[in-house]
């Protein structure tokens, strides 16, 4: 990875340009749920909420502009508040580089320390270098959604995956 790229905790000051990136990463149509970035005072209550809430979520910087995020959403209900749903993704130019692991462990490394023991994930199943990814970071699949995703006319696989840190 390159040196002048820093990992960091999202602040308010990142906002706009997490929101640009979000946007970037959504209209290639092919890796997130969003087709495009919500409106740009959504993202802003979303970030607010993750970190008022504490949920984990990292953001990689260049020349002070997102290029990359990851985030851990702890899920509500305080009987699954153990549990949390990790979402990221890096801009194009900035793929295949290592960045995507590092900006996962980091957050993983909060997600623990706030006693998040279940992190889970879905991923498209014609994404095999995410998919590869997730492995590397220590998630194993529990299973298949068939036809769970509509882009374009074409309908995708996901693959659900998650990772359970040791409870000793």
């Amino acid at each position: 990875m390159a040196p002048d790229i820093v990992i960091e905790p999202i602040a308010v000051r990142h906002i706009e340009s997490y929101h640009q990136a979000l946007d970037v990463v959504a209209r290639e149509r092919r890796y997130l749920t969003f087709l495009e970035a919500p409106p740009l005072e959504d993202t802003r209550k979303f970030v607010l909420d993750m970190i008022e809430n504490r949920h984990p979520q990292f953001v990689a910087v260049k020349d002070g502009g997102v290029i990359g995020w990851c985030d851990i959403r702890r899920h509500f209900f305080p009987s699954h508040a153990h549990r949390g749903s990790l979402g990221m993704g890096i801009v194009p130019a900035h793929r295949g580089q290592g960045l995507g692991l590092r900006l996962m462990e980091t957050t993983l490394k909060q997600a623990r320390e706030y006693d998040i023991i279940r992190v889970e994930l879905s991923v498209h199943a014609d994404n095999a270098r995410a998919i590869r990814l997730y492995e590397k970071a220590g998630f194993v699949s529990e299973g298949v959604s068939k036809d769970a995703v509509h882009i374009d006319g074409r309908y995708l696989d996901v693959v659900n995956m998650a990772l359970i840190f040791s409870l000793t």
